[in-house]
């Protein structure tokens, strides 16, 4: 669960610290004062996060929302019958990964990705998961998206989802669940690279001391991966993303 951040303001504002007397009614909390007491990063957070102003939060939360509408990181709910660009929701109250649970998301990431792209190899070559029964043949050679042409093609190092994005929860006991994965048309990683702009320039001291994992690299990163895939060959691939 991530804090409520509103529930978090109205109890401040009646007096107190920001997060003294926070109740996360049963539900995972990330900065639970057990987890604060086991970790001096998350005690230094809690702290700095317990002596900001709430008045203070709430105006500078304006702020980076009419900020984040001026430069235009907005997304649009097509589902909507209206479909207008809606502000991407900001938090203020960072949602913290201590480095021990990151390395276990990182690792289960990297691992879904490698599963998808061996199964995609698969039923476009060998098609063993098909002839062992483990996935009905017609779910996947029925399915309209499959693609003939790409029978027996061998894309460069087995790719063929080079940008996928795992959607994640926590349940009430904090352990990571999957959601989807989305590996057809994913997105978002804007809002990534912008909430931590946003971080850094509205709550610069937060983060002070604290080793915090950079986004900012992701755009050379992706140019990096999409080149290796046109092979040695090629002195300066073009790269498009759709």
């Amino acid at each position: 669960m991530k804090l409520d951040t509103a529930r978090m303001l109205s109890t401040a504002e009646s007096g107190g610290g920001l997060l003294d007397g926070f109740d996360p009614g049963g539900n995972f909390c990330e900065l639970s004062l057990e987890r604060v007491a086991a970790s001096p990063d998350l005690s230094l957070i809690w702290q700095r996060l317990n002596s900001v102003d709430p008045r203070e939060l709430r105006r500078q939360s304006k702020q980076v929302e009419a900020d984040l509408y001026n430069l235009g990181i907005t997304f649009t709910v097509y589902s909507n019958r209206d479909a207008i660009d809606r502000v991407l929701p900001f938090d203020v109250i960072p949602r913290v990964f201590c480095r021990r649970e990151w390395a276990r998301v990182e690792a289960g990431v990297v691992q879904r990705v490698t599963a998808i792209n061996l199964f995609l190899w698969d039923v476009y070559h060998e098609r063993k998961i098909l002839k062992d029964g483990v996935i009905p043949p017609d779910l996947v050679l029925g399915n309209p998206n499959y693609r003939e042409q790409m029978i027996g093609f061998p894309v460069r190092h087995g790719t063929y989802a080079h940008v996928t994005g795992i959607d994640i929860v926590r349940n009430e006991a904090g352990r990571f669940l999957v959601l989807e994965d989305n590996a057809r048309t994913p997105s978002g990683v804007s809002y990534v690279v912008e909430n931590r702009r946003m971080m850094l320039r509205s709550f610069p001291d937060w983060m002070v001391d604290l080793d915090v994992r950079p986004v900012d690299d992701y755009g050379f990163r992706l140019q990096q991966a999409m080149a290796e895939v046109s092979g040695k060959e090629v002195a300066d691939p073009q790269v498009v993303l759709l």
